[in-house]
């Protein structure tokens, strides 16, 4: 079992770890985006980070708090789409202070599904979908019953995707009209959701 303060330290962490890549991503984002993608993921790092560490409620709370704190952000489209996965994310948890490997695979999965339904990319197509999918996937095929474990396949799943987005064609936003240009440059959204699984799989 995961207590809930638990789940929001590596939440913390997460939100940390996307900080701390500002610079990297708005390089990447500077090369066929609009080089905002770093600022505008530190304001929803910061804003999921406070809202976790203000939140007294169980687990479903604290990530409903996180979701609304997202809303209320102005930003690019990363903004809506980050709100969406958090508000999934709030939908399939348990209104509890502790949470097992079960509930985190009902967790992402219902986080997917919700983005899944906006967005409506899929792997390759150049999104933050190449890091989600993979590692939503891989948190659905666990099998065991080690949350630390299960966060560290999808750290794992989630890197190796947004590394692989380096292969595609962005067939979305300002990217899109670049075509072929795009192929070796990694997507900042994919890149800045593995950062933020990365800081997941950190324990304490």
């Amino acid at each position: 079992m995961m207590t809930k303060t638990q789940l929001k330290n590596r939440f913390i962490h997460a939100c940390e770890n996307v900080i701390a890549a500002e610079t990297e991503l708005t390089e990447i984002d500077s090369k066929f985006g609009d080089a905002d993608h770093g600022l505008t993921m530190h304001k929803i790092a910061d804003a999921i980070k406070a809202s976790v560490e203000a939140s007294d409620g169980n687990i479903q709370e604290m990530l409903d708090d996180a979701a609304m704190a997202v809303m209320k952000l102005n930003g690019g489209s990363a903004v809506p789409l980050w709100n969406t996965w958090l508000d999934g994310m709030q939908e399939g948890s348990p209104q509890t202070e502790e949470i097992d490997a079960a509930g985190l695979r009902a967790m992402f999965a219902s986080a997917l599904e919700e983005l899944d339904d906006m967005s409506g990319a899929k792997v390759g197509d150049k999104t933050m979908m190449d890091a989600v999918i993979p590692a939503s996937e891989a948190i659905e095929a666990y099998e065991g019953q080690d949350e630390g474990e299960l966060f560290s396949l999808a750290a794992e799943a989630a890197l190796k995707g947004a590394e692989n987005s380096k292969n595609f064609v962005s067939k979305f936003g300002r990217a899109k009209s670049y075509g072929e240009k795009t192929i070796g440059t990694p997507d900042a959204g994919a890149v800045s959701m593995s950062r933020f699984f990365e800081g997941l799989a950190k324990e304490g």
